[in-house]
This record gives C-alpha cells, sequence and structure tokens, in this order.
C-alpha cells in the first residue's frame, strides 16, 4: 500500500511543471475569448483618474514562447527569495556549525514549556512583516532548528511558523512599508469625495494589536491541538547526548551576546534620526518614518539582508571563539558553508517557482480577475455586514492570484472606497478588511514567491518515503487558514458593531 501511494504521489517538481504548462495553455484560452476589465487607475500624486483596460496575454503562442525562454535566467537570478536564502544561510550556517543555536535553543527548550516556544516563534512570525518578506528565509529554517533541538517534530515547526509569517503578512502593530503603500491609494481615493479627508500612521493600530494577538494564540492552539497529530511524524534517528553547559559553553554566550549587542546598538543608532551623527540609514525623501526605513531608496533597506547576516556571522563566530570550536581561519570558513549543504533540490524548486510566478504574471491573469470582482463589488448596492463580508471574500480569492497587496489595492480601491463613503464606512476600515481577507488564503497559493522555501524545507525534513507533494503542504494549511479567516472576519463585524475605533484617528464610520 505504501509503494503505490509513494507511485501515486506527485513529486512536487512535477507539479510545479504542470502548473506552467496549465498557465501557458489557460492564457492562450483566455485570450482567444477576449478575456478582459475595465478600470479606473488612479494616480497617488494627482489624483486623476484614467479608465485602463487590462486583457490576458497569451502564451501559448510564439512571442509567448519566445518571452519564456528569453526571460528565464534573468528572472531566476533576480529572484529575490533566492538570493535572500542563499545569504542568510550563510549566516545561520556558522551559528549553527559553531554551537551557538544548539546551546542556545537547548536551553530555552530545556526552561520552556512547549506552547512558550510555539507561541513566541508565531508571534514573532506574525510580526515580522514589519522587516518585509525577510522572515521567510529566517524564521522557517530557524523554526526547523529550534524543533528539533527540542526533540519535536520540525515539520509541526515549518508548518506554524508558514502559518504565522503568511497570516502576518496583513496584520501588524506597526505600519509596515506595505501599508504605506496602501495608503497612499487609500487617501488618493478618499480626498476624491472629500478633499480634506486624512489619514492617520496609526489610524489601524487598535484592531491590528488585536488581531495580532488572537491570531498568535490562535495558530499556537492550533499547532498543538491538531497539527501535531495531522502533520507527518518525525524520528530522531542519532541518540544525541544532552547537552551539558560548560565553561565554554557560557563562555561563548557571553562573548557573542556581547558582540551582538554592540553590533546591533550601532546599527539601531544610525536608524533613529534627531541625534548627533545618527540616522544615517535613512531616506530622508520619504514622510513617514517606516519609508524613510524601507523605501526603494533606503541604505537599510537594500542592505538589510546582509545586515542581519551579519549579526548572525558575528553571533556564530564569537560563539565559536569564546566555546573554541573555532579554532582557526579553516574552521571559520567551513562553518560559513555548512547550511548551503545539500541546497540543490531547494534551487530546483526556487527555479520552478520564480518560472511559475514569472508566466502568471505575465499572462495577466491574475489582474483581470481582480479587476472583475472589483468592478462587481463597486457595481453592488451593499451595505454594513454584507459589504464587509463581500470586500472579504474578494480579497481572500484576488489573494490567490494576485499576491501583491499594494497592486491588489490599486484596483480594489479605486471601486470599494467610493462605496463605503457613500456607505458612512471609512476608507480606512476597507482596507483593513482587505488586508485581513489575505491573511486568509495567501498561505494556500504557490504564486506566493516564499512558498517554495516553505515545500523545500518540509522536503528537507520529509522522513517518508513518499516525497512532500505540493497538496499535502496544502493540507498542513488548510485548517489555519480557515480557522484564522473566520476569526478575523468576526472580529471586522464585530468591531462595526460595537462602533470603537479601529486606531488613532481611526474609524469605522466617516
Amino acid at each position: 500500500m505504501n509503494k503505490f501511494k509513494e507511485k501515486m504521489t506527485l513529486n512536487p517538481v512535477m507539479t510545479f511543471l504542470i502548473l506552467i504548462l496549465i498557465t501557458i495553455v489557460l492564457s492562450g484560452f483566455l485570450n482567444l475569448i477576449g478575456f478582459e476589465a475595465t478600470y479606473n487607475k488612479i494616480d497617488v500624486a494627482t489624483g486623476e483618474l484614467t479608465a485602463t483596460s487590462e486583457s490576458v496575454y497569451s502564451l501559448f503562442s510564439l512571442s509567448g514562447i519566445k518571452y519564456i525562454f528569453s526571460s528565464t535566467v534573468s528572472n531566476f537570478t533576480s529572484f529575490t527569495p533566492l538570493s535572500m536564502l542563499i545569504i542568510v544561510l550563510i549566516g545561520i550556517g556558522i551559528m549553527e556549525k559553531s554551537g551557538f543555536i544548539k546551546t542556545t535553543f537547548t536551553i530555552l527548550t530545556k526552561y520552556c514549556k512547549k506552547y512558550t516556544i510555539t507561541f513566541w516563534l508565531v508571534f514573532i512570525s506574525v510580526i515580522s512583516s514589519i522587516a518585509g518578506d525577510l522572515g521567510y528565509v529566517i524564521m522557517i529554517p530557524i523554526a526547523a532548528l529550534m524543533f528539533s533541538y527540542g526533540r519535536r517534530n520540525p515539520l509541526i515547526g515549518i508548518v506554524a511558523v508558514y502559518a504565522a509569517l503568511t497570516a502576518g503578512s496583513g496584520i501588524n502593530m506597526l505600519l509596515t512599508a506595505v501599508d504605506s503603500e496602501m495608503l497612499k491609494y487609500t487617501l488618493a481615493n478618499a480626498t476624491l469625495i472629500d478633499q480634506n479627508y486624512t489619514l492617520s500612521t496609526f489610524c489601524f493600530f487598535f484592531i491590528m494589536t488585536v488581531a495580532v494577538i488572537l491570531v498568535s494564540i490562535i495558530i499556537t492552539i492550533i499547532t498543538e491541538k491538531i497539527s501535531v497529530n495531522n502533520v507527518d511524524k518525525y524520528e530522531f534517528k542519532d541518540d544525541r547526548k544532552e547537552l551539558r553547559l560548560g565553561k565554554r559553553e557560557y563562555r561563548g554566550l557571553i562573548f557573542s551576546i556581547t558582540a551582538g549587542a554592540l553590533y546591533l546598538l550601532i546599527f539601531i543608532y544610525n536608524i533613529i534620526p534627531g541625534l548627533p551623527f545618527s540616522g544615517n540609514l535613512l531616506d530622508y525623501s520619504q514622510e513617514f518614518y517606516i519609508d524613510k526605513l524601507f523605501s526603494f531608496d533606503s541604505f537599510f533597506s537594500n542592505g538589510f539582508v546582509f545586515i542581519v547576516t551579519m549579526l548572525f556571522v558575528i553571533l556564530g563566530l564569537f560563539y565559536g571563539i569564546g566555546a573554541k570550536t573555532i579554532k582557526n581561519n579553516n574552521d571559520f570558513c567551513e562553518d560559513l558553508t555548512h547550511s548551503l549543504d545539500g541546497t540543490g533540490r531547494t534551487l530546483i524548486l526556487i527555479f520552478l517557482g520564480s518560472v511559475l510566478i514569472n508566466v502568471f504574471k505575465k499572462s495577466n491573469i491574475g489582474t483581470v480577475l481582480t479587476i472583475t470582482l472589483a468592478n462587481f463589488i463597486g457595481n453592488s448596492s451593499f451595505s454594513g455586514i454584507v459589504l464587509i463580508v463581500a470586500l472579504f471574500i474578494i480579497s481572500a480569492i484576488s489573494t490567490i492570484v494576485l499576491t501583491g497587496s499594494t497592486s491588489k489595492w490599486a484596483i480594489i480601491s479605486t471601486t470599494t472606497i467610493p462605496l463605503f463613503m457613500n456607505s458612512s464606512l471609512s476608507p480606512e476600515f476597507a482596507q483593513v478588511i482587505v488586508r485581513f481577507g489575505e491573511c486568509m488564503t495567501i498561505g494556500l497559493t504557490p504564486l506566493l514567491a516564499y512558498f517554495t522555501i516553505y515545500i523545500a524545507y518540509l522536503e528537507k525534513y520529509n522522513q517518508q518515503e513518499s516525497p512532500i507533494s505540493l497538496f499535502r503542504t496544502l493540507k498542513y494549511q488548510i485548517v489555519y487558514s480557515v480557522i484564522v479567516g473566520l476569526v478575523l472576519l468576526a472580529l471586522l463585524i464585530g468591531w462595526y458593531l460595537i462602533g470603537i475605533p479601529i486606531g488613532i484617528n481611526g474609524f469605522i464610520a466617516t
């Protein structure tokens, strides 16, 4: 039976190839039948609306095939998850090989309860969206190692953290760079109706804080009550003795923590504006602080991945020096490459993921479908709870085919914000609904760039005879998606019925 199951399980590599082929054929069919849509595109700088038509581009054609062949290599080399993962793994490798991770995680898992470890991993993953997408390439490997050193199934840690990272992509207590970009479209559309309308950078603070805490608790409970039974079993084949901390280990921790703290102080000082010689890493051409940190031209934003990697290298190096696990330059150089061993399969999955995302984006299917859904709600007479539920569902559906929050909101905002304001609901509340809707389905789409990292790490720790199929990885996430989505929708409806502010100078009603 197991051998039959193994033969019938579709390898994720083949699944990606099939999805790429389906996208090519589907784009040709939709182009043939003239699948297109029109919406009013707003210029956030001038506030002008321009009628814009979008149609499906056929990849099932000579020009389409030429595009695929000519863009695949350049697209892969510039694919963000690839570069981010390789760079971060260098830092994680030296932390692991030097013994820093083993010592630190052994202490944490020994003296902390399982629920506590899971909750803090989940919570950190949820709020990591403040740093953009970096959480995907840091938290997934870290979760696997922490669960492993705690003698727990690392697959559970990977599943839980990915659920938290995807849910957290739409919620955060602080204004993220994505929220800031979306606010520009929110305000531009709002001022078309009310020229004096203003928005605060903390207009989502109250509802987002409650959402972060709720989602963190819910994902922790699902993990400890459901996922521990649903995720495939993992057996520790080695008989590793319990780590006993001696003078070397303590000395290594003191060295690493001291060096890491000094390194962090330097960078923290350089992102604080207004102090003597401070704020050197900020982009002062931006208005909001979060944009000064993470704008396209910000040094901090462009170098953030390397900043984190250097922190990991410093922690691992100074631990190795203190604990005498790194004795010479050869040890140091070998430790740097430790986490890169056996990454061939990961690279193949990332490559195929980049091709799928590239061809789907070029096909324009996601954009046209999102416009169609946005026009549906814009042409409706929905109001109140029905309008809230409708926008939530449309956001959830469109996220599967158009994962970019800003590009999606640029389309949806032009039809929904006038509808909301005419129904005496605020534009900022509409943006919150769309962000909450994203949380429900973003973890279920292989079109998310970092989905390949999730599936690659599940495959890395898979001990079953059959490979980790794409459908199995999605099965692990469905329970999180459904429950988190229902809870966030209930939170929106409850907040609407109570009518309290959603943030500082942020309201439900206009």
